[in-house]
């Protein structure tokens, strides 16, 4: 049994855990985010394919910091809260499914990281930990640059064509992903074909950036986050081997995502 255990968890630690939370936007000082939602999928380094996900939406202790409405088309309200299960009874499936992977996603570092830990804290148990961290706001900040206009995912997936950003956990993540593949694509093809780099100005759509509120004002409670920083946010638990067009897109993760290693955890 121990042998086994010991046997997943060198299994989990090359598998990359993309998630997304959606909370509440405190109104008074010192008043605390509350998770209202938590989407999570595994995704295969070598293939990039999805191999589980989980999504469950999030009851607070205090109903009352959850707007009745929401300016979104599918945001999260009062009601689509009331009857879903509270933190301590998804903190299980939560933790089995990070602990011990590599974490990542948007901006994940300065807000999802913090409000996981602070979580699993008001119930006072042990946050899980990650083997290694992409923040993919800090790595495409470097790597690909402001050619989208802002860093935000809904700017990145309008440059994309990959649709208008939902703000719902499990489609954010899934469309993070899929940004980072259009990104590393991208800049392989920069790199093997130098012309295009010289011309990828002339054929950037023209890009209207929005607000995570798409422009309007979000109401008292409604889940969002603020606008994301510029700051680099990268760590890597080791090199993953590889195997033709999928073997590309590795190769183009690991250019991307592990040219910053923090020592401290390899």
């Amino acid at each position: 049994m121990e042998m086994a255990g010991h046997d997943l968890r060198d299994k989990n630690a090359t598998q990359i855990v993309f998630f997304d939370l959606e909370t509440t936007v405190p109104s008074r000082t010192r008043q605390k985010f509350c998770v209202l939602e938590f989407g999570a999928i595994v995704v295969c380094p070598r293939k990039l394919v999805e191999l589980d996900s989980y999504c469950t939406l999030i009851r607070p202790k205090d109903l009352s910091v959850v707007s009745l409405t929401s300016g979104r088309v599918e945001g999260i309200t009062r009601q689509a809260v009331a009857t879903a299960p509270m933190f301590e009874e998804v903190a299980d499936h939560i933790f089995s499914i990070m602990d011990g992977r590599i974490w990542a996603g948007h901006n994940i570092q300065r807000f999802d990281c913090a409000r996981i830990r602070e979580a699993f804290a008001g119930i006072g148990r042990p946050a899980p930990e990650p083997v290694g961290m992409i923040d993919s706001l800090g790595v495409l900040t470097q790597k690909f640059g402001r050619r989208a206009g802002n860093m935000k995912m809904a700017t990145l997936a309008s440059y994309f064509g990959l649709g208008q950003q939902k703000h719902r956990s499990l489609a954010d993540v899934r469309m993070n992903l899929e940004v980072l593949k259009n990104c590393a694509t991208v800049l392989f093809l920069e790199s093997s074909l130098p012309a295009l780099a010289s011309t990828n100005a002339h054929c950037s759509p023209t890009i209207t950036t929005r607000s995570r509120s798409n422009g309007k004002a979000l109401s008292e409670g409604e889940s969002s986050r603020k606008s994301p920083p510029t700051s680099l946010a990268y760590h890597r638990a080791g090199p993953y081997p590889t195997s033709e067009f999928g073997k590309v897109l590795s190769s183009l993760f690991r250019t991307i995502f592990y040219g910053h290693i923090d020592e401290s955890i390899k």
